[in-house]
């Protein structure tokens, strides 16, 4: 909202996994009157439940809700980008069956090409670099560090 002055018909599209990130942004994007596209692996998926939730959000607020497993298609015409850890806490044991069902979900320029001409990119840190590479994180349309700043005031 800083950045845009305003979150109503904005995209954002989620890259990663379906977790407890992405169930935060599914209630509230349509509230807040943002479509929402996510991409996630085969296996994992948001939980079903709050993608129901999210349906109906969609529907009462008039925004568009996309799931695919295709990144590409998930960025297209996204105004932000966002992605979050990969291996949570808890999940160590499962690190690389997670990398390799994930081979291409890493956010890059190449998935910015389709995105608005306007996007920018979020993630709530800490970042590892196979979800996000170097050259987006530290580019001019990151604001992670904004969002870290941000979120300091909310705790």
């Amino acid at each position: 909202q800083e950045h845009y002055g305003g979150l109503n018909g904005l995209t954002i599209t989620w890259i990663g996994d379906g977790n407890n990130v992405l169930h935060s942004i599914m209630t509230s994007a349509a509230k807040l009157g943002m479509h929402l596209r996510v991409a996630t692996p085969k296996g994992f998926e948001p939980d079903l439940r709050i993608t129901k939730i999210t349906e109906w959000y969609s529907k009462e607020y008039g925004t568009k809700l996309l799931l695919t497993t295709n990144p590409l298609e998930a960025a297209d015409g996204a105004n932000v980008l966002v992605t979050d850890t990969w291996i949570s806490m808890g999940q160590e044991e499962e690190k690389q069956e997670r990398l390799k069902a994930f081979q291409g979900y890493q956010i890059t320029m190449q998935t910015a090409k389709s995105a608005a001409s306007n996007w920018t990119f979020l993630h709530c840190l800490p970042r590892k670099p196979e979800e996000v590479d170097d050259e987006v994180f530290y580019s001019p349309q990151s604001l992670v560090f904004q969002e870290a700043e941000n979120r300091k005031w909310t705790i």
